[in-house]
């Protein structure tokens, strides 16, 4: 059974420290709906464009977001084929997280499948290589990735799938496991294209399923594809050690890996941060907010406002009863977002402010 040589080095540990860190704050903040919403989109929409990106798609990222969205654009076939896939790939994980435990070699073939269809022959869709490939330097045509026969591959996927579903396996943080599977399988290439797309979201995978979802809002594609040359050098330095995979060192890339989510989730908790602050959600209410669309217009303008009456907080929801706006406001209050200044049709609602 493969088994993973590495070292929790300081680098490692002061990584993941700052992964929970990120993770605890943004799975609690006071953050309303609609805005989690939005992220999850920007997530979408970056995972999608840098995803592909990586991978040579010339779309831009408005481009993206505009496809996404039903709109049509103006690019190589292959590049909105691309485009589309991925989008299906995004949709595909979520499913499998939410499915069975373990991982099995139809998951990856699946994924593969959704990544590459209509891309290439329909008899390499989904499909382990039967050829022996390599890797080149774009631009000096240097070899720079030999992979293992393609006779060796079922072989090597199977012993790391036995390592990932076993008890010594599971006893490895979510994070670990996520970046040793993106490295096993990068350097497997049991396909004979896309295997970066399907790899990078099989890792990803793994992250969702073993508690690390952290509400959808990161975009770990976005950080790679802006910087490549890293992204690359990383496997480089593992890739070198040793044509024996099991015999590989993965220390610099779980390094790596981790300072990578890191920062990316880094950037999300700063962000959801200042949202919680500028939405002045400045409560200690013991729970993450819930807050419906109609809610979240009333808080807005109080907070823009600073004070309201009846009266003017209808006109903030025309298109509702008095009645719905006034339960609305109880349902504010009860959760202590918002204090009531009087007991006439003049009272006051402003929000509560933090002690």
């Amino acid at each position: 059974m493969y088994k993973p040589r590495y070292i929790i080095s300081n680098k490692i540990l002061k990584n993941i420290s700052a992964i929970e860190a990120a993770k605890e704050t943004i799975e609690n903040s006071p953050i309303v709906p609609s805005f989690e919403k939005q992220f999850q989109t920007d997530a979408i929409i970056r995972t999608v464009h840098h995803g592909t990106h990586i991978e040579g798609n010339d779309l831009t990222l408005m481009q993206t977001k505009k496809l996404l969205e039903g709109e049509q654009v103006f690019g190589r076939d292959r590049d909105v084929q691309e485009v589309i896939n991925y989008r299906n790939v995004v949709k595909l994980i979520d499913e499998l997280s939410n499915k069975i435990e373990g991982y099995n070699l139809s998951q990856l073939t699946e994924i593969h499948r959704q990544t590459v269809q209509n891309i290439v022959e329909v008899g390499k869709v989904g499909t382990l290589r039967k050829t022996q490939v390599v890797i080149k330097e774009e631009r000096t045509g240097e070899v720079i990735l030999k992979p293992p026969s393609f006779v060796e591959v079922p072989y090597l996927l199977e012993d790391f799938l036995v390592w990932l579903n076993s008890e010594e396996g599971k006893s490895h943080h979510p994070i670990l496991r996520a970046g040793i599977a993106h490295y096993v399988l990068v350097t497997i290439h049991p396909f004979v294209e896309g295997n970066g797309r399907t790899v990078r979201a099989f890792a990803t995978m793994v992250l969702l399923k073993e508690g690390y979802d952290i509400k959808r809002f990161f975009s770990v594609e976005e950080h790679f594809d802006r910087d490549l040359a890293d992204y690359y050098m990383a496997f480089a330095n593992v890739d070198r050690q040793t044509e024996n995979i099991a015999e590989r060192d993965l220390t610099s890339w779980l390094e790596y890996f981790t300072e990578v989510l890191a920062v990316e989730l880094n950037k999300i908790k700063e962000t959801v941060r200042k949202i919680s602050m500028d939405s002045r959600l400045k409560v200690k209410i013991g729970q993450q907010v819930a807050l419906s669309e109609r809610q979240m217009k009333l808080v807005e303008y109080l907070a823009n406002q600073g004070f309201a009456i009846m009266v003017d907080l209808k006109k903030v929801l025309p298109m509702v009863s008095e009645d719905t706006v006034l339960r609305d406001l109880t349902n504010l209050l009860n959760k202590g977002i918002l204090k009531k200044e009087g007991r006439t049709k003049a009272a006051r609602y402003v929000l509560a402010s933090a002690q």
